[in-house]
């Protein structure tokens, strides 16, 4: 009998697609993921898992330096965030469909946080790709999804690492997956090359994004893109002094952790070593 696994994955940008190479390795080494709950990116790449589309969102992911990363950026110089994502959430939709999360073979949990009613929502049932949505909505970044008597953002403001929310069975272990810790990088052998020429690639599409952004908004570029990145490390801070805090509440049989100077936030050209990163990080505690 295999090894029953309730898997907890946070968020972290793109941090979190080593979320990727850690459940790769929890089925390379035979265990059995019985449950999962995310937040932000893993919630995303759980729920990629729990609808059995892990393989086609993992090449996906890692073949956007091959694409016009430009073409799937949408800008808002609105008040509620810099980046709608509507392009990019609608690629999302095409691999969740219309799934629904109760449908989904194993229990699965989504975490986004309420601003104004200042608490967590949980996604345990309903459209899939709408507890995704929310539970990603970056505050400032990405715009948030609005409710009935709320607004929805991302789930690392308030509880960046979900242990509490994830179902447990009898005789599972919990297994614990943070991509911001206070760690030493240690990159995987052989990628040094490739991430060059990722990184190559990637620069010459940033290239593009500046222009386009000057072209919109010419009074307002530099500002724009030095407040995404005051944004993206202030939320970080939030987010790894809040998780401290609330992991000392739990102990977890399997805590797997990557450095949180393995990327950027938004340093999506780095999937493919990113992925590795997480396999050996779990290979390292398996």
């Amino acid at each position: 009998m295999k090894q029953k696994a309730a898997l907890v994955l946070s968020g972290g940008g793109a941090r979190g697609t080593a979320h990727i190479g850690v459940i790769e390795e929890l089925l390379e080494k035979g265990f059995e993921i019985s449950s999962i709950a995310g937040t932000s990116m893993g919630s995303l790449v759980g729920g990629m898992y729990a609808m059995g589309k892990l393989v086609e969102f993992r090449d996906w992911i890692c073949s956007l330096d091959r694409r016009k990363v430009v073409s799937l950026v949408d800008f808002s110089l609105g008040h509620q965030g810099f980046v709608k994502a509507d392009k990019v959430l609608r690629t999302i939709k095409e691999f969740t469909g219309e799934v629904n999360i109760e449908d989904l073979d194993i229990p699965y949990a989504a975490v986004a946080a309420d601003v104004i009613n200042r608490e967590e929502v949980v996604f345990r049932e309903g459209n899939i790709f709408e507890a995704i949505r929310a539970s990603i909505a970056i505050p400032s970044v990405i715009t948030p999804v609005k409710t009935k008597t709320g607004i929805l953002v991302d789930g690392g403001v308030m509880n960046n690492i979900p242990v509490n929310h994830v179902e447990r069975v009898e005789g599972d272990l919990l297994v614990v997956v943070n991509v911001n810790a206070a760690i030493t990088l240690n990159l995987p052998s052989g990628t040094d090359k490739e991430t060059r020429e990722r990184k190559g690639r990637y620069q010459e599409k940033i290239k593009e994004l500046q222009a386009y952004i000057q072209k919109m908004n010419p009074l307002h570029s530099e500002e724009k893109l030095s407040y995404l990145n005051l944004v993206s490390r202030t939320i970080n801070l939030m987010i790894y002094n809040t998780a401290q805090l609330h992991l000392k509440q739990y102990n977890p049989d399997i805590m797997i952790e990557v450095s949180r100077e393995s990327c950027g936030t938004y340093d999506f050209y780095k999937a493919e070593e990113l992925v590795e990163i997480g396999r050996e990080a779990a290979r390292a505690q398996l």
